[in-house]
């Protein structure tokens, strides 16, 4: 069979049909399959032979050299004011009594109201004492990062215990058994964070 003017033909035998024509010979039957043109692309081929489309990619920018730097030292500040702020006002809820419910609303003073003394601020030392040490430590990523600001806080516990008020009371008197377990809880939180990060070696 002659080939075709615009390309080549292949010849694919095609299977033997039963019950060819009688007489007929034992032959195979071809199919003809037009192989493509020039420069026309075969499924799964890019036109031009292997070439390949190029992306361009665009390297991101570089994160600033000093940004982890200035986190640090601004987690630390953070903290440290953090401290001096809970230290004070759990100083002065050392006072408060079951009557300050109303007699703050007045306008008098934290501790001149009624009734029993209330232990909020030895929740509140338990609780923001943690969560600063945690803050100091996970910011900062150095563990030396929790002493400053438990030592503010101690120093400011210290300080309290002889200021006194302005009806010549102690703010922090031996009477005022809230004020010396808030000290005892606020300290122990600090110890305690300190001494589970030496025992998992590994900072949160």
């Amino acid at each position: 069979m002659s080939q075709a003017d615009t390309g080549a033909r292949r010849r694919v035998p095609a299977a033997r049909a039963a019950g060819e024509e009688t007489g007929g010979s034992a032959g195979s039957k071809e199919i003809a399959v037009s192989s493509p043109q020039t420069g026309d692309a075969l499924p799964g081929e890019t036109a031009g032979g292997d070439e390949r489309p190029t992306v361009e990619v665009t390297p991101g920018r570089e994160p600033w050299a000093g940004a982890e730097p200035l986190i640090r030292w601004g987690g630390l500040v953070v903290a440290v004011l953090a401290s001096f702020v809970s230290g004070v006002f759990e100083l002065l809820l050392t006072t408060l009594r079951a009557g300050d419910v109303v007699s703050v609303w007045s306008g008098d003073a934290i501790g001149s109201g009624g009734g029993p003394l209330l232990g909020l601020s030895i929740v509140l030392a338990a609780v923001l004492n943690y969560g600063i040490a945690w803050f100091a430590v996970t910011t900062t990523r150095r563990k030396w990062a929790l002493g400053p600001p438990w030592a503010l806080w101690t120093l400011l516990m210290l300080l309290g215990a002889g200021v006194r008020t302005s009806e010549g009371d102690y703010l922090l008197g031996g009477e005022n058994w809230i004020a010396l377990v808030m000290i005892l809880v606020g300290s122990l939180t600090y110890a305690v964070y300190s001494y589970r990060l030496i025992l998992k070696r590994t900072l949160p």
